[in-house]
């Protein structure tokens, strides 16, 4: 795990915030972590869960969903309706 600062957390692609997140959990789950480093690594796993989250709203908001008419053809795109 790195040690970066949360300006770096931000400029992380999903997929490496979401594997240091992972390892983050495996290290709290183990227990074997100091109490002190414990609480760090805590904070760092709680600002990449809001990036990735941040990340995949934005991934959400991008997805369009396809209109189809009743005879199959293309009517034109929509927002992708997440509470449908």
């Amino acid at each position: 795990m790195t040690d970066q600062s949360p300006t770096d957390i931000a400029q992380m692609p999903f997929e490496a915030a979401l594997a240091e997140l992972e390892e983050i959990v495996r290290k709290l789950e183990q227990g074997s972590v100091p109490l002190e480093d414990s609480i760090r690594i805590y904070e760092r796993g709680e600002a990449l869960k809001k990036h990735c989250e941040t990340l995949l709203k934005s991934a959400e908001a991008r997805i369009e969903k396809i209109g189809l008419g009743p005879d199959g053809t293309v009517r034109g795109a929509a927002p992708l309706d997440v509470d449908a």
